[in-house]
């Protein structure tokens, strides 16, 4: 159930051009991941001082530059060679903090334990899926409520004013997809301990002197300092 994030690789050949120009620029992953944060800062002001629908132009605008840099980025990273650690820390920090941005544009417009819902809501979905990458599943993305679906719930409230069932929306289908995502998470966990048995036995049934080896070594990935952090 990936909703419009299976459309990523889509908007990524759309940024082709502006990722090789920041690349010749010499502009930094990092730098991109604050511009992000600013992109959504601006998205949520707009949102919340101007009135539907004239909120909808800045917000959409906005809306869409913020999901570039979420997109843009890693793929500078990755093509330039400066994936580090720091940066997946950044990365991860820029991305929950846009997210919370936009969602506390909705302040001027309903009550504010409407919002404080919409904000942990929306954060539970991300959360399980960073708990599943530390204990050493893929990670886990999209729908049916992720990043890009709360963007487009925030951008039809901005054309509509129905700020109230769109801060509805959000808190239900982030929670669905939290529930989707652990869901997910627990069964890929029960599948690698599943194979980790398996490998077990047929290490004790050969050589148990490389299995205890294997064994170690596995322990010391997982309790490393920097183990699950990323």
């Amino acid at each position: 159930m990936n909703g419009l994030y299976a459309l990523k690789p889509w908007f990524a050949r759309r940024l082709t051009l502006l990722r090789r120009k920041l690349i010749r620029s010499g502009v930094s992953p990092n730098a991109v991941t604050f511009a992000g944060m600013l992109c959504a800062g601006a998205a949520a002001a707009s949102f919340a001082l101007l009135p539907a629908p004239w909120a909808v132009v800045p917000v959409v605008v906005f809306l869409t530059a913020r999901l570039a840099c979420a997109n843009l980025d890693g793929s500078i990273a990755r093509e330039t060679g400066k994936q580090t650690r720091l940066g997946s820390l950044l990365n991860e920090i820029g991305d929950r903090a846009a997210d919370l941005l936009v969602i506390l544009g909705f302040l001027p417009h309903i009550s504010p334990s409407l919002v404080l819902g919409a904000l942990l809501a929306s954060s539970a979905p991300s959360w399980i899926s960073i708990a599943g990458a530390a204990a050493g599943v893929r990670r886990i993305n999209g729908g049916p409520m992720g990043k890009t679906e709360r963007c487009l719930v925030v951008a039809v409230a901005a054309a509509s004013g129905w700020y109230v069932p769109a801060a509805v929306v959000i808190v239900v289908g982030s929670a669905l997809t939290a529930g989707v995502r652990l869901f997910q998470v627990v069964a890929l966990c029960d599948s690698r301990a599943g194979e980790s048995g398996h490998a077990g036995e047929s290490g004790r049934s050969g050589e148990s002197g490389r299995s205890g080896e294997s064994g170690r070594v596995d322990e010391d990935r997982e309790h490393g300092p920097l183990s699950g952090r990323l």
